[in-house]
């Protein structure tokens, strides 16, 4: 993925390179051991399917850093984030299989701001074919 320098490089309408994640049950144990969010949902099956869930879910915070990581990329500076915001609207189910679940990534430039120097990038996130983020929406300060 290459840099973006300057606001002057961007215009509205440009895609981001995007991406596909793969999470699996051991991504999971991952995040929750860094996170310290160990709800049950996102390790046990039997207790995620008893409160109405068809399998384990991913976190939904590593959800939305996952898809935050695309426009951090594309910027060249994690530092350059200066808002995100996403609705969730579906989970990320993980099967507990060799396949686990696919997280898909992508953004398109949707504005730009040439004073502050920033431009807002919507994303879009499926997991299955279903769209897991919506209002996906990221300001980013480029020199």
């Amino acid at each position: 993925m290459g840099t973006i320098r300057t606001v002057a490089e961007v215009s509205a309408g440009d895609t981001l390179p995007s991406r596909t994640i793969h999470v699996d049950r051991a991504t999971l144990v991952q995040y929750a051991g860094a996170s310290l969010d160990r709800n049950r949902i996102h390790w046990d099956e039997r207790f995620a399917t008893s409160v109405g869930l068809p399998d384990v879910i991913a976190h939904g915070m590593l959800t939305m850093a996952t898809a935050a990581r695309l426009v951090t990329d594309w910027a060249g500076d994690p530092g350059a984030l200066v808002e995100y915001g996403v609705r969730f609207t579906k989970p990320v189910v993980v099967p507990d299989d060799d396949r686990g679940a696919e997280l898909e990534v992508s953004g398109v430039v949707a504005g730009k701001d040439e004073d502050a120097r920033t431009v807002r990038v919507d994303l879009t996130a499926t997991s299955a074919g279903d769209k897991v983020l919506g209002r996906a929406q990221a300001v980013v300060r480029l020199s």
